[in-house]
């Protein structure tokens, strides 16, 4: 019986899909025929491009873990409730075009802004979150004419979830906040129809999170396909078009400095059964990176990361007297709560944007910091050395540990100018 009423919600959800991407088609087409004709010429000099697209994404959906607190709240019955999720996006973007810096670059690469409507099984428990993010993509392997196989990344907030009470029947395991991070990233074929109309399909993985600031904190996970069609005002920019790029690096060798800070929860494990402590605790971090830039668009190298965290080492502190209800405990020396570790790091550049991966471990600190621990950052460049930060980070790979929110230069920067928010249009 379950399985039926799955497989009638996927084939009403594909009816819509189907739908809404001929209403998309036959809405779009006719403006390329009405409009830009005789603006080949003019649009051989432009130096950005502008795009509306639509994607649909059914997905299967589950969640990252779960702890022995979440254990003794709720019957993990309930956690399981959620099984098929679906998602509607509208996305605008644009991309630069072959007489700018950025489309010499970085040819074919393209961002912007979307809105995704989030739909899950159990809707009574989650709720119809909304998601507000930036978006960027590039083609990486041309496969023939017009065709080509790309990727994706998503990154911004997502509100409207409801969260979990620990008593209602249709209250869920997975969400504690009502607003939360999401983060996409696809991998997908795109199909040039005409010169302004294109497809596109293919695989991605969500995650929902609130980075730890609210419990609980298992995240939401969604896995499946995306379909999607894409519309371009104006004629679309062509590969041969692009020169190629035969300037060489002003600097090999970069340096990252970041300062970012964040407030986080923690579940206290001194004592027999764990416990959420109250309110919140600030981490506040430092990182050094020494970075090779092997080419316009990929940077590698090692950082020199420290982090202090006012919720570790407080085993030693515990307050005499207090009680599971009302947890004291005296403050630790500052230095005490500092970890110290050293990371690899890669880097992808793009324009605008980029996106830094680290691993690395805490070879000083705390107890419960003395592990792995990896970093994903999305860097976006107000000027080519000037960037803020937005990133998250984990402990073997398996437990959330903070958000890392900060600001960051960039010493030695190959990035040009046009290819800076500031300069972004």
């Amino acid at each position: 019986m379950f399985e039926n009423r799955i497989v009638s919600k996927v084939k009403l959800f594909y009816r819509k899909c189907l739908t809404a991407s001929a209403a998309f088609a036959l809405f779009f087409y006719p403006v390329r025929l009405m409009a830009y004709e005789g603006m080949e010429s003019d649009d051989s000099e432009k130096k950005v491009g502008s795009s509306m697209g639509i994607d649909v994404r059914p997905n299967y959906a589950f969640s990252s873990y779960r702890d022995d607190l979440l254990k003794s709240q709720l019957n993990m019955d309930d956690a399981d409730k959620t099984r098929f999720a679906s998602s509607f996006h509208l996305k605008y973007s644009f991309s630069y075009g072959p007489s700018t810096d950025a489309g010499r670059f970085y040819p074919g690469a393209y961002q912007g802004v979307g809105v995704g409507v989030n739909g899950f099984g159990n809707k009574a428990g989650l709720g119809i979150p909304v998601s507000v993010y930036v978006f960027q993509g590039a083609p990486v392997w041309r496969l023939g004419e017009g065709l080509s196989l790309g990727y994706e990344w998503n990154f911004g907030a997502s509100m409207g979830w409801k969260t979990c009470n620990g008593y209602d029947a249709h209250s869920n395991l997975i969400v504690g906040s009502r607003v939360n991070a999401y983060i996409n990233l696809g991998v997908m074929m795109d199909w040039e129809i005409t010169d302004h109309l294109s497809m596109n399909a293919g695989i991605d993985l969500t995650h929902f999170s609130n980075g730890n600031t609210s419990y609980p904190n298992p995240g939401v996970n969604l896995a499946g396909v995306r379909v999607g069609m894409k519309y371009c005002f104006g004629r679309r920019f062509r590969t041969h078009e692009y020169r190629k790029d035969t300037t060489s690096l002003k600097h090999k060798v970069s340096y990252d400095v970041m300062a970012y800070g964040a407030l986080r929860k923690r579940v206290y494990r001194g004592g027999e059964d764990p416990v959420l402590l109250n309110g919140h605790f600030p981490v506040a971090g430092l990182n050094f990176a020494v970075m090779r830039d092997f080419n316009k668009i990929f940077r590698a190298g090692l950082s020199a990361d420290f982090q202090w965290d006012e919720s570790t080492n407080l085993e030693k502190y515990h307050g005499e007297g207090s009680t599971a209800e009302d947890l004291r405990f005296y403050r630790p020396p500052f230095f005490s709560q500092v970890c110290y570790g050293l990371s690899a790091r890669a880097e992808l550049v793009m324009p605008v944007f980029s996106v830094n991966l680290g691993i690395g471990y805490n070879f000083i600190g705390p107890v419960e910091s003395r592990a792995s621990y990896q970093m994903a950052n999305l860097k976006v460049y107000v000027t080519p050395g000037l960037y803020l930060n937005v990133g998250y980070q984990l402990l073997n790979f398996s437990r959330q540990n903070n958000l890392m929110l900060g600001i960051g230069y960039t010493f030695n920067s190959n990035r040009s100018s046009g290819t800076t928010i500031m300069n972004a249009f």
